[in-house]
């Protein structure tokens, strides 16, 4: 594995860091505009906003992958839990380690922080990313619906 670091995403990655995101939407078939990238890096960068960003840089400096997180409810337990929302290496990078990492990043500052679960949805086509999340975590029974408004 390369030497990488996992760090906080920085306002100096957003050009990086927005090649990176339109490969995400890409690789999902997700239209996404500039404007929609844009609201994200404010998230991101938003004290008051709950999202927050993890990057991973390699040994040269350059970012090969992010992932997105939050905090959120679970009433029924009554704690908090961490949503990885957005997870993407990009394609040169990929069996670097970097997604793996990033996991790591994400399930560290949860712990840190005292949330209970670290939780995620992926595709059932993406078999790649799902041999890892196999590894490092366990395939839960829930089903997931959405109502598009």
């Amino acid at each position: 594995m390369n030497a990488m670091t996992i760090r906080p995403v920085q306002p100096a990655d957003k050009p990086e860091w927005e090649t990176l995101y339109a490969g995400y939407a890409e690789f999902y078939q997700v239209e996404q505009t500039q404007d929609m990238r844009d609201r994200v890096w404010g998230w991101l960068h938003d004290d008051a906003a709950t999202s927050e960003g993890l990057v991973a840089v390699d040994q040269t400096g350059a970012l090969i992958g992010l992932t997105h997180f939050r905090p959120y409810a679970r009433p029924l337990v009554a704690a908090t839990g961490c949503f990885l929302d957005d997870l993407f290496v990009a394609p040169a990078a990929r069996g670097s380690g970097a997604a793996e990492a990033l996991i790591e990043g994400v399930r560290q500052i949860a712990s840190d922080r005292g949330w209970g679960v670290v939780r995620w949805i992926t595709a059932q086509d993406n078999a790649r990313a799902r041999r890892l999340y196999d590894r490092v975590a366990s395939q839960t029974t829930w089903v997931t619906y959405d109502i598009k408004l």
